[in-house]
């Protein structure tokens, strides 16, 4: 799996971790949606993930986006 599949499936992921959690538990969970949503918009700008680095150097293979 490229980088590029492993980052937008850990941020659905945890969008959806989010959503889940506000609705059972407490809507400040909302934040984890909304960080998660910013980091991905900061990403499309600039082209650096925090994420992308740590898959990176773990060992995944590049894909298109994230290099």
């Amino acid at each position: 799996m490229s980088i590029d599949r492993i980052v937008l499936l850990f941020a659905g992921l945890m969008v959806l971790l989010g959503l889940g959690l506000s609705q059972v538990h407490n809507p400040a969970w909302l934040w984890l949606s909304a960080f998660v949503g910013a980091n991905l918009a900061q990403a499309s700008v600039t082209g650096f993930c925090p994420l992308a680095f740590i898959v990176k150097k773990l060992g995944a293979k590049p894909g298109q986006a994230f290099g």
